[in-house]
């Protein structure tokens, strides 16, 4: 083992057992970060409004606390961007996330406290190679850099001591000046805003780096990665990187680019890692290569509570704590967290697999989802479905979307995918046949609204052209970053844009 790995390894045993015990008391670590964070914010304007001072249990918590959306939070996150102290959590919020997690014009400011940047955000990166060493424990990987692709940061045009810009700029910026040791590219060059502009220098910068790790969001590296590919020649990642043996993702499902990134880094000894790390806050990483779920991280500074998705849009849900919860059934996931969110909807779902340990997978999106006929399509049916149409048929998808194709007096309801192929299948017809077949097996409302064809037709599929989401993306400035492709939608408004711009 390298003296490095040695030495590393003794920094990480207190964490290593530190993991293994929320692993194991789940439930005592999460009311112990409750009362931590009533406690801490109880002088607040927020914790004033609520009586935090008074709050002795989770139930009264729950029952005097309201759940907030974005559009509920939004009038104090104004506040705070404009400098003023002590609203949501104590002190001063200088940095704020804005969210990427649609395309849609309107953004998210998410606040980010000191301590959910050290605490929480920080935290999770550490315990990603906490974890990793620990599952292989001779890695090369400190012996090199990690490559980072994210996002750009900006000056908050209502106050100049606030400052915005995506997650992964803002934890860019605020990185101890001894991480330049370890990560590529440069801090200027990795906050750049121009996207084109970006990828041309990190190619340049970081063909010749020993880069033993990648980390970010799986689309956008794979053009990164591409485009290093045809500057420099070669055939394959090893190639550049013969040490590369990483890449932590995120931020999107990686089925879909799993077979992609096997042929550009064609090695048995490559490993994947899994993090569920939003702007809101830092939840899981994978802690299993061999399984896609994620570890729940509990003791990062945040409060978890899952509400059932039938109490969607009860403006007093009912809401589980972690031991409430059962394996296999979706939730939405609400947080309360030292970034001074309270009760907060953050708009995806999750779904456990373990209760010992507490393992999730992200399921999808409260509002990312096709219901349109009562079938209930979300995320992680369309991700199974496409993973067995593409077994069937040869094929590899780049990128896309579907939504709903409604009925009119003639025609009945039925879903239109439009998917941008790396690897067009052999038979679009059996591929459309395999995703709806593998969507009725796993989704009974499906099933049961295909049944005979009586409320919905077989789905359809277009062939998109090759560039098109990635034109898409560009047409509205959305290129980079963090910026992700709207998976389903329960209209029309994604699909119809871009299959206009695919004439």
């Amino acid at each position: 083992m390298p003296v490095i790995n040695e030495i590393m390894s003794f920094i990480n045993t207190g964490r290593v057992n530190e993991i293994k015990h929320f692993s194991q008391n789940g439930e005592d670590v999460q009311l112990e970060q409750f009362k931590m964070l009533i406690k801490k914010a109880q002088n607040t304007e927020f914790g004033k409004t609520y009586d935090f001072a008074s709050i002795k249990s989770v139930e009264t918590f729950k029952e005097r606390v309201p759940v907030y959306d974005y559009e509920a939070l939004m009038p104090l996150v104004i506040r705070l961007r404009q400098g003023e102290k002590n609203l949501l959590w104590p002190g001063e919020i200088n940095w704020f996330a804005k969210s990427s997690g649609t395309t849609s014009t309107k953004s998210k400011f998410i606040p980010i406290s000191k301590e959910a940047l050290n605490d929480c955000h920080f935290q999770g990166g550490r315990d990603v190679l906490v974890i990793y060493q620990n599952l292989y424990p001779d890695t090369k990987i400190f012996s090199g850099k990690t490559l980072t692709l994210g996002g750009s940061q900006q000056i908050n045009n209502f106050s100049n001591s606030s400052v915005y810009g995506d997650l992964s700029a803002i934890l860019i910026n605020n990185l101890p000046f001894w991480t330049n040791f370890f990560r590529t590219p440069e801090r200027d060059i990795a906050l750049l805003d121009e996207w084109e502009e970006k990828l041309r220098l990190i190619t340049e910068t970081t063909i010749n780096e020993n880069v033993t790790a990648l980390a970010g969001v799986p689309s956008w590296f794979l053009v990164l990665l591409r485009n290093i590919l045809k500057v420099s020649g070669k055939n394959n990642l090893l190639e550049i990187w013969p040490n590369l043996e990483l890449f932590i993702h995120g931020g999107i499902n990686f089925t879909p680019y799993r077979q992609q990134y096997k042929d550009l880094i064609p090695s048995t000894e490559m490993h994947y890692l899994e993090t569920y790390n939003a702007s809101e806050g830092f939840f899981a990483i994978q802690s299993d290569p061999a399984s896609p779920s994620l570890l729940l991280m509990l003791d990062y500074g945040i409060f978890y509570e899952f509400m059932p998705l039938s109490e969607l849009g009860n403006p007093h849900p009912r809401t589980l704590s972690l031991h409430e919860t059962q394996t296999n059934t979706d939730y939405a996931l609400i947080i309360s967290s030292n970034g001074g969110l309270w009760r907060y909807l953050i708009g995806d779902t999750i779904r456990f697999t373990s209760k010992n340990p507490y393992k999730i997978i992200i399921s999808g999106r409260t509002k990312h989802f096709i219901n349109a006929f009562g079938e209930e399509v979300v995320i992680d049916n369309a991700e199974k479905a496409l993973q067995a149409a593409c077994q069937a048929t040869g094929a590899v998808i780049h990128e896309y979307t579907a939504g709903p194709i409604f009925m009119d007096s003639e025609t009945k309801g039925s879903h239109q995918w439009l998917i941008e192929f790396e690897k067009q299948p052999e038979s679009t017809q059996k591929f459309i046949e395999e995703l709806d077949t593998t969507l009725q097996s796993i989704n009974s409302d499906y099933e049961a609204k295909r049944y005979k064809n009586i409320t919905l037709a077989q789905p359809t599929l277009t062939i998109a052209r090759e560039g098109l989401f990635i034109d898409w993306l560009k047409a509205k400035n959305k290129l980079g970053g963090q910026n992700k492709i709207p998976r389903l939608a329960n209209n029309r408004e994604y699909l119809d844009d871009l299959i206009k711009l695919n004439q």
